[in-house]
C-alpha cells in the first residue's frame, strides 16, 4: 500500500485565530506557510476580483465556503509575501467580525486544506525566531510584553524586543571572541621567540570589557523580576489599627469593610495595584492575636500563612496609642522580611513624634498616615517602593534587563570567564584557558538562542499565547 505523503510538522502551513476569546469588534486569523497563498484564492472572494494579490495590502471581500460558496463572513483581508513577514514565511490575516463562533468557522475551512494545522502556543514566533528574524531574548520579549503588568514592564519588553539585550550580549560575546582568537594563535604557533600571549594585559582586558558587562547585566536582573512578576506585600498589625482602611485608602476605592469592632476581618482579602511601575499584591490580613472564636482564628491562621509568602510587610501601628508589646512581637514574626512601618491614625493625634517608633524598630523606614483621610499614602508608597527595590537599580529607560534563564547563563558565563583570568594569573597553558573561554562563548549563545537546546525551546514558547 502507498503511504501518503504528509509534510513535515515543522514545515505545514500553520493558521490560529490571533485575538482573544469573547465577543468583540474584530477578530484576527492569522496563517504562516506555503499553503498560504493558496488558501486565500480559494476561501477569499474579493469584491472587486483580483487575479493576484499584492503584498501587503488590504482588500475587502468575504470568506466563503469552499463546497457551498456560502458566504461565511465579510472581511478585510491581506496577502503579505516572505521574507517581509512576521515568520519571514508567506503569511496571510483575515480581519473579520470578532464572533468567535465565525472565526471557528472560518479556522476550521483553513485547517482542511493539505499540508495545514493549527498552530501550537507560539508557533509564530517560534517560526519567526527560527528563520532568523528574530533571536530568543526578542521571542521572550514578545511573552513578557503580552504579559506585562505595568507600563514600566511593558516598556522593558519592548527595550528587549527592539534588541536592547541582544546588543548587550554580542558586545560581550565580540569581546571573547577577540581573547579567543589571541589564545588560538599562542595555541597554534608555541615556539614562537616574540610573545604572544600577555597574561597580564589580557587579564585587563577580560575585566573591562567582559566581566564588568556581565556584572552590570546581572544587577539589573532582580530588578527586571521586580518589574515582570511584582512583589507580595501583607499588612499586618493588631486587631483594629485600621489594616482595612490602609487597603482601602491605597486601592482608592472602598474594597474591605471597615468597622470600630475589633477582629473585622476574618479571612485575607487580596487585590492588586501599580506602585512605581511595580505590580504589587496587597493581601489584608486578620488582625493577628490570641482568640478563642473559631472563625476569627481561622483568619489568623491564614494570615500567618500569607505572611510566610510575602516579600514585604507594611506593619500597621496605632499613632494615638503608641508602640505596644503587641507590636513589637508582629515585628518579631515579621524579622526575616522586609518592613515598612505605618503609623496610623494621625489625624486624631495630637504632636505626633515618631522618635519612639524609630527606636522601637531601628533601621525600619516608619511612616506616618491616616488610611481615613489619605495622608501620608504617597509617601508610604514611595516606601514601599525603595524597600522592594533597593540596592537593584531597576532599570532606566531603554536598557533591558535579564529574565531569570538569562541571569542563569550569565552567572556561569561570569564563573568561566573569572577562571581565565585566575589561569592567566596562574600562567597556565592557553590551551587550557581556551576551555573556559568557550564554556562563557556557550552561556552567551543560549541567551539568544544560538546554543539552545530544543527541550529549552519547547518550553519557552509553551508558554505563548495561542496565535502568536
Amino acid at each position: 500500500m502507498v503511504m501518503p505523503d504528509f509534510p513535515d510538522f515543522n514545515e505545514a502551513t500553520i493558521a490560529a485565530i490571533a485575538t482573544p476569546p469573547g465577543a468583540g469588534g474584530i477578530g484576527i486569523i492569522r496563517v504562516s506557510g506555503l499553503q498560504a497563498h493558496a488558501i486565500l484564492q480559494q476561501l477569499f472572494q474579493p469584491k472587486n476580483p483580483q487575479r493576484t494579490f499584492i503584498s501587503h495590502r488590504l482588500y475587502f471581500g468575504a470568506i466563503v465556503h469552499p463546497k457551498t460558496g456560502a458566504a461565511i463572513d465579510e472581511v478585510l483581508a491581506v496577502y503579505m509575501r516572505a521574507p517581509r513577514t512576521y515568520t519571514r514565511e508567506d503569511v496571510v490575516e483575515i480581519h473579520g467580525h470578532g464572533s468567535y463562533l465565525l472565526l471557528q468557522e472560518i479556522l476550521a475551512q483553513i485547517v482542511t486544506f493539505p499540508a495545514t494545522r493549527l498552530a501550537e502556543p507560539g508557533e509564530f514566533t517560534k517560526r519567526a525566531f527560527l528563520n532568523g528574524r528574530i533571536d530568543l531574548t526578542q521571542a521572550e520579549a514578545v511573552a513578557e510584553l503580552l504579559g506585562a503588568k505595568t507600563r514600566e514592564g511593558a516598556h522593558l519588553a519592548v527595550s528587549q524586543l527592539r534588541g536592547g539585550l541582544h546588543g548587550e550580549i554580542w558586545k560581550i560575546r565580540d569581546a571573547l571572541v577577540a581573547v579567543r582568537a589571541i589564545m588560538e594563535v599562542a595555541i597554534d604557533f608555541p615556539d614562537e621567540e616574540v610573545e604572544i600571549l600577555d597574561a597580564q594585559a589580557l587579564k585587563t582586558r577580560l575585566a573591562r570589557e567582559v566581566e564588568e558587562p556581565l556584572a552590570k547585566l546581572l544587577a539589573r536582573a532582580e530588578g527586571g523580576k521586580i518589574i515582570r512578576e511584582g512583589i507580595s506585600v501583607v499588612i499586618l498589625g493588631r486587631p483594629n489599627v485600621g489594616k482595612s482602611s490602609l487597603l482601602n485608602g491605597l486601592l482608592r476605592e472602598e474594597r474591605a469593610i471597615v468597622t470600630e469592632i475589633p477582629g473585622t476581618t476574618r479571612d485575607t482579602i487580596e487585590e492588586c495595584l501599580d506602585i512605581k511601575g511595580v505590580p504589587v499584591r496587597i493581601v489584608d490580613t486578620a488582625g493577628i492575636r490570641e482568640t478563642s472564636e473559631a472563625v476569627e482564628e481561622i483568619g489568623i491562621r491564614r494570615a500567618r500563612q500569607k505572611l510566610g509568602e510575602a516579600d514585604l510587610v507594611l506593619l500597621v501601628l496605632d499613632g494615638v496609642e503608641g508602640v505596644r508589646d503587641e507590636d513589637r512581637a508582629l515585628f518579631a514574626v515579621a524579622a526575616d522580611k522586609k518592613v515598612v512601618v505605618a503609623v496610623n491614625k494621625i489625624d486624631r493625634a495630637t504632636a505626633l513624634d515618631l522618635g519612639p517608633y524609630h527606636e522601637a524598630f531601628p533601621g525600619m523606614p516608619v511612616v506616618a498616615i491616616s488610611a481615613t483621610t489619605g495622608e501620608g499614602i504617597r509617601n508610604l508608597e514611595n516606601a514601599v517602593y525603595e524597600a522592594a527595590t533597593g540596592g537593584y537599580g531597576l532599570q532606566e529607560a531603554g536598557v533591558a534587563a535579564p529574565n531569570v534563564r538569562h541571569a542563569a547563563a550569565l552567572q556561569c558565563a561570569l564563573v568561566a570567564v573569572r577562571q581565565v583570568g585566575e589561569g592567566l594569573a596562574a600562567d597556565l597553558p592557553p590551551d587550557l584557558l581556551a576551555i573556559d573561554l568557550q564554556g562563557a562563548l556557550a552561556f552567551l549563545g543560549d541567551i539568544v538562542g544560538e546554543t539552545t537546546t530544543d527541550d529549552v525551546l519547547d518550553m519557552i514558547f509553551a508558554e505563548f499565547c495561542l496565535g502568536k
